[in-house]
């Protein structure tokens, strides 16, 4: 009698982000930092499109969430893109992701304009540290190459996952919490302050 023993693995899931892939654009490969070098190191829209995607899916799996943080593509007939990239994700939109929800819903299983998680507040244009009051760290996209600055240093409560600052690929949760306390943030949900009225 042969007994056929099927064991089953099941993966777990990672959470990865990232932002301003910019699919398609051109110019953006012409764009240069404050120091003067190239912003993205390919000549063209279409080498930098398969650069990226390479990366993207050697990072992630199939089971793997990935929260986008906006300015997915310029031009919508490059949204097609997304279809290659691997993982279940979710856009936060940005100022470049201007076009109509059921055009970005055929990739992305939900648009949000900002998401929080576990503590961090997720945005594409990093919100007003008036706003923070709630979370110790603001992951967000837009500045490229630049960072938030508070009195000459990088402020800690802000963490850009701009494809420029985590090195042209998705970053995994972990790494991101690292990086965040590196640079001397932290990540956790503040309790909410409530001032007493008097009678």
């Amino acid at each position: 009698m042969l007994i056929l023993i099927i064991m089953e693995t099941t993966m777990q899931s990672k959470v990865f982000f990232i932002s301003d892939t910019h699919f398609g654009h051109n110019n953006i490969c012409k764009f240069t930092t404050d120091s003067g070098e190239k912003l993205r190191p390919w000549e063209s829209a279409s080498e930098m499109d398969e650069a990226l995607v390479q990366s993207w899916n050697e990072t992630v799996r199939e089971c793997d969430k990935v929260y986008h943080l906006g300015d997915v593509v310029i031009a919508k007939k490059h949204l097609e893109t997304l279809s290659k990239l691997n993982g279940r994700k979710i856009l936060i939109r940005g100022n470049h992701d201007i076009f109509e929800a059921k055009d970005y819903l055929q990739y992305f299983k939900d648009i949000r304009g900002v998401h929080v998680l576990n503590g961090m507040i997720l945005s594409h244009i990093p919100i007003h540290e008036e706003s923070l009051a709630r979370f110790s760290i603001n992951v967000h996209g837009h500045l490229h190459s630049r960072r938030v600055m508070k009195d000459g240093q990088i402020d800690p409560r802000y963490y850009s996952v701009c494809v420029e600052q985590v090195g042209f690929k998705p970053i995994e949760m972990s790494d991101l919490v690292q990086r965040i306390k590196s640079q001397g943030g932290s990540v956790e949900l503040k309790p909410r302050e409530y001032s007493s009225c008097a009678s």
